[in-house]
């Protein structure tokens, strides 16, 4: 069995496979206080419940955007699997060429979603994440990474407004039903939600112009692939989205470790 683990700056997503079947996934939350200790223990307890062991895990992969926590798992994976995980980092093969000033800047959950697109979906491809951050990557159908943008995520903006104004409430990510709102709560909302579902139809229009010239394609040929937690509640809103994967990150780590079984150094990237 193969141990998947996609640490985010809000979440940590874990998931066990047999072969290519994903047998089961949690989230817990991500923090750093924790030790290698307390993260083996909280796993084991999680995938105990449908009767898998330490023993069972064959193999770990872990992709993370939070440095200070790789170490710390990796040292878990030693301790509890007496095993060195391939890591997302340089050196790992990935069947996609980047197309970026410093492909060592690209972080590990941008570049599995865009394998894991490639791989599933082919063609030419937006893939968009809504998390912490939302972040829109440009893959084209020939497996090159073209490139993308980062912006706040809709909880990250809402914790913003709410960590540094005086009045604004911290509130609930709900559609209000209406975009003139009558209150402060349903502003908040309104503009939050309403204005994060505008940002991400003008992102892809102008994505998809781009795309179309660089690579001589119809825009209307260009797919758009959307993860993350708050994709379901963005697509709802939009006409842009073709597909919602949630999987498509734990299933991209399943991809890439297919690729790289036995990998376990750091190495240069490859393509």
């Amino acid at each position: 069995m193969l141990l998947a683990i996609d640490v985010g700056n809000t979440n940590i997503v874990v998931g066990v496979f047999e072969g290519s079947t994903l047998v089961e996934s949690w989230r817990l939350a991500t923090d750093n206080k924790r030790s290698a200790d307390e993260y083996g223990t909280i796993l084991g307890s999680m995938y105990r419940r449908i009767n898998i062991t330490e023993e069972d895990i064959d193999d770990i992969i872990i992709a993370s955007v939070v440095p200070s926590l790789l170490f710390t798992l990796e040292h878990m994976c030693l301790k509890f699997y007496e095993k060195t995980p391939i890591v997302v980092e340089q050196g790992i093969k990935t069947g996609i060429k980047i197309n970026y000033e410093n492909p060592r800047a690209l972080g590990a959950d941008r570049l599995v979603n865009a394998v894991a697109a490639h791989i599933r979906y082919g063609g030419n491809l937006i893939v968009i994440d809504f998390g912490t951050a939302t972040t829109f990557d440009c893959v084209s159908s020939d497996g090159t990474f073209l490139g993308g943008a980062i912006a706040p995520g809709m909880k990250t903006q809402a914790a913003a407004l709410f960590e540094h104004t005086a009045k604004l409430p911290n509130v609930d990510l709900e559609i209000p039903g209406r975009f003139i709102a009558r209150n402060t709560s349903e502003g908040m909302q309104s503009g939050l939600i309403y204005g994060h579902m505008g940002f991400t139809e003008h992102m892809v229009r102008g994505m998809k112009q781009e795309m179309s010239k660089e690579l001589g394609c119809d825009p209307d040929s260009i797919k758009v692939i959307a993860t993350g937690g708050m994709a379901t509640m963005v697509e709802s809103g939009v006409e842009c989205i073709d597909v919602i994967d949630r999987r498509l990150t734990l299933d991209g780590l399943q991809m890439l470790h297919e690729k790289n079984k036995g990998l376990n150094k750091k190495r240069v990237l490859q393509d």
